[in-house]
């Protein structure tokens, strides 16, 4: 069944604003904010606890997947995988049954099918993202330029293996906005218009 309610998916790479873009949008359109899964905080501690050997991605889910969990019941990480997987589609659904702004979560693709759905990207050149995530963090640039290599690496991984998309190209999304040439108040608004626009055209065709 569809969600009648506003819903806006947006994935972000590292520093372009969506803690300051994604519960300002929720909030105009009276729908909740549901952050991302895994914090910059949480990948950074995966990696410091995973082995030398293996992909960050594979440290990633191991410490912080369903893997990690269920390593000695004699499940395969393969179908390990498939279940974290299931787990995030209906999770997922049933947060925002009744509408919300969702970051990450691969929400994208999960609700690619949803009508009333606006699907965003929010990106923007490199130092400025750094520079953005490091004030945001109170980190220095050296400290986030390392979580920016992790987090746009192991993100799109993530989505790569569980859900067979890379976000880092464009194919999924209906807008993309580069934050280090669009302010972030008026990366909201530009998100709110769309999103009106796009409702306008599906409710027309019904």
């Amino acid at each position: 069944m569809s969600i009648d309610e506003p819903v806006v998916t947006i994935f972000e790479m590292y520093g372009s604003g969506a803690a300051e873009v994604g519960p300002a949008v929720a909030g105009a359109l009276g729908v909740p904010w549901v952050s991302q899964v895994y914090s910059s905080e949480d990948l950074e501690a995966a990696e410091g606890r995973g082995s030398d050997d293996g992909s960050l991605l594979s440290r990633v889910l191991n410490t912080l997947g369903r893997t990690a969990a269920s390593a000695d019941v004699g499940v395969f990480s393969g179908q390990l995988e498939m279940l974290d997987a299931e787990d995030a589609v209906r999770e997922l659904r049933a947060q925002v049954a009744g509408g919300g702004v969702v970051l990450g979560r691969n929400a994208t693709v999960i609700l690619a099918d949803e009508p009333r759905a606006l699907h965003v990207k929010l990106d923007g050149p490199v130092e400025q993202r750094i520079a953005r995530g490091a004030a945001a963090a109170g980190i220095d640039l050296a400290h986030a330029r390392a979580r920016q290599n992790r987090e746009d690496s192991a993100r799109a991984a993530m989505s790569q293996r569980l859900f067979n998309w890379d976000p880092r190209h464009n194919d999924n999304f209906d807008l993309v906005i580069n934050t280090g040439r669009v302010p972030l108040d008026t990366a909201v608004e530009l998100i709110l218009a769309a999103y009106r626009l796009k409702v306008r055209e599906k409710d027309s065709s019904f």
